[in-house]
């Protein structure tokens, strides 16, 4: 079995070499003659006597990943009752509909998903019920927590992050079950969000200290801070539904705004103890909660006109069809993380075994499902063959299982429709001349239902779909170059522009001219290491399609705020002191934040 797999491997190195010596093979036009010139590496995949399985191997209906009765985990799976309607500082409970939660993960001997709890399914009326708190709160900008010192609201905010510390096993229990994230990524998504709240209330003192100062010019004197904009809707992902959510809800609470908050309908039972938190930490109205089914409770509240902050994360799609409801877009300040469909490039001298390790994880950490995956791969032809044999033994090596189980790699998929969605995009390839290779397909591991092992499909061309479309899960596309100006193609004519990979040695007569190609297409380029959000403290964002609005620890403050002064001219400088001195205004003061 061994010296097989040797040679199927040795042998499709051979083939990708060949691509990069025979003119426009692996190349990135969808030719026939392209799809042709594949043929023989094609059958060597058919051949394949080690586990790898092409798509016609596939069941729908095949293994589920399954729990058992006895497993310590299942007996402490969550309970999360999400029968409760936060508004207005009351936890009410919720008599209307609702809609049963289950992990997308089977219990043994049953053909029946876990149930690990419920969640309202809330109407247009509760969305306006929420809104109306939120602009009552806000006041005109004279609500208690608009016009709350700078220092109470520091106060209250870290009175949240100690009482939400005492959440962190129930979150991190729910992270695991309803979106099946490993336990170590669970445990890092909590946590990285309290050093996230930690590091924003740090980044609001220095800003407010740094403000502390007056301009003279022109024999005007001004005082210029930030100050809140109003009421904010928030909508967060499922993929990572605490610390995505919080990016944007932490800084808007802190600066004095208002807010609804739209719990995504996959990842929803993360938010629900944490509203007691919020009850107990800030006024009433200052944040309220909405659940259930989008497309009717968000349309209302944007068709009112009171929205000032829109932060979401999702589709643009989704996005533009809620800001179409919205009666004056021009007054409102806009926070969008949307599509993506980050490039990896691997220039022929790049060191093909950080390349491949870098691919895979970026590709396929949390199962692909991260707006910053590497969603496609172009790899020069000269060394096609070769990374595409290192890469599919480095897919073969990856763990399915249960997200508590030490080693796990893969998980299954809490979407509904995102199993048969990729089993459309493979068949896709496959029929237009791809090949689509699943270490594993059949093995108990294999596809189907929730759980879905990663597919390598190679060699991608512009027809197919998962060229073209963000896939957002298991499924890596790999694609062949001959010159550069093919990958600028891809990357100036691409309706995306979040971030960019290259890989390199140090051909800096190709690193030099594309870095600065894609300097003005995506928002960050790595270098020989995959696309990430981390650091906080690093510029999060994206062009065209992709995002609008700057996240940070300081750019999310300054996202969610509007530069605002006092002014005036010299003869009243002696009033303006007076001012100061009685500290009888927030805004007009020198209070030094430690």
């Amino acid at each position: 079995m061994r010296n097989s797999k040797q040679e199927t491997l040795r042998a499709l190195g051979m083939a990708g070499k060949a691509c990069a010596e025979l003119r426009g093979r692996c190349v990135l036009t969808a030719s026939k003659r392209a799809r042709t010139e594949m043929t023989d590496a094609k059958t060597l995949v058919k051949s394949d006597s080690f586990g790898h399985m092409e798509i016609d191997g596939h069941d729908a209906e095949g293994a589920r990943i399954t729990v058992k009765a006895d497993d310590p985990a299942y007996i402490n799976r969550p309970n999360i009752d999400g029968a409760k309607f936060f508004v207005n500082g009351e936890i009410k409970p919720w008599t209307g509909a609702i809609q049963e939660v289950y992990a997308p993960i089977f219990l043994e001997g049953t053909t029946e998903k876990v149930l690990i709890g419920r969640q309202a399914r809330m109407t247009p009326k509760e969305s306006l019920e929420a809104l109306d708190a939120a602009v009552a709160a806000w006041g005109k900008g004279n609500g208690e927590w608009a016009k709350a010192p700078m220092k109470a609201r520091i106060q209250a905010m870290e009175k949240f992050v100690k009482i939400l510390k005492t959440k962190r096993d129930v979150i991190v229990n729910v992270l695991m079950w309803e979106i099946c994230k490993i336990q170590p990524d669970a445990e890092k998504e909590f946590d990285r969000t309290i050093d996230y709240i930690n590091n924003t209330i740090k980044a609001l003192k220095e800003l407010r200290n740094a403000e502390n100062t007056f301009l003279n010019e022109g024999g005007v004197v001004a005082q210029v801070r930030r100050a809140p904009l109003g009421v904010m809707l928030n909508l967060g992902p499922f993929n990572y539904p605490f610390n995505e959510t919080y990016t944007t809800l932490i800084p808007a609470i802190l600066m004095g705004n208002s807010v609804v908050m739209k719990l995504p309908n996959v990842g929803c039972l993360a938010h629900i103890p944490t509203m007691e938190v919020f009850a107990e930490c800030f006024p009433k109205g200052v944040v309220n909660f909405i659940s259930g089914a989008g497309r009717e409770t968000m349309p209302p509240i944007m068709a009112t006109g009171k929205v000032d902050i829109f932060a979401f994360i999702g589709s643009s799609k989704a996005a533009d069809a809620l800001i179409k409801n919205c009666p004056n877009p021009h007054k409102v300040r806009f926070c969008l993380a949307l599509d993506a469909k980050n490039l990896a490039v691997v220039l022929p001298d790049a060191d093909l075994d950080v390349a491949v390790n870098e691919c895979v994880l970026g590709s396929l950490s949390y199962n692909g499902q991260r707006c910053t995956a590497l969603k496609l791969i172009l790899v020069h032809n000269d060394v096609l063959g070769d990374f595409t044999q290192k890469f599919i033994a480095k897919v073969e090596a990856l763990k399915a299982g249960l997200p508590w189980a030490k080693g796990t790699d893969i998980t299954p998929l809490p979407e509904p429709g995102k199993p048969g969605y990729l089993e459309e995009l493979r068949r896709d390839a496959k029929e237009k001349g791809a090949n689509v290779v699943s270490p594993k397909g059949n093995s108990e591991n294999g596809w189907g239902h929730t759980l879905v092992f990663p597919s390598v499909v190679y060699p991608v061309t512009s027809d197919m779909k998962v060229w073209n479309e963000e896939q957002f899960g298991p499924l890596v596309p790999i694609g062949g170059f001959s010159n550069m100006s093919e990958v600028v193609d891809y990357v100036t004519t691409s309706p995306f522009g979040q971030q960019a990979s290259i890989f390199t040695k140090g051909d800096v007569k190709q690193l030099g001219p594309l870095l600065d190609v894609m300097a003005n297409c995506v928002a960050r380029v790595n270098i020989n290491s995959q696309c990430q959000r981390s650091p906080d403290t690093f510029p999060f964002t994206g062009r065209k399609s992709s995002a609008s609005g700057t996240l940070s620890v300081k750019d999310a403050l300054r996202v969610m705020s509007v530069r605002t002064m006092v002014a005036t001219k010299h003869a009243n400088n002696g009033l303006v002191q007076q001012v100061i001195d009685t500290k009888t205004s927030d805004f007009l003061n020198m209070e030094y934040l430690f």
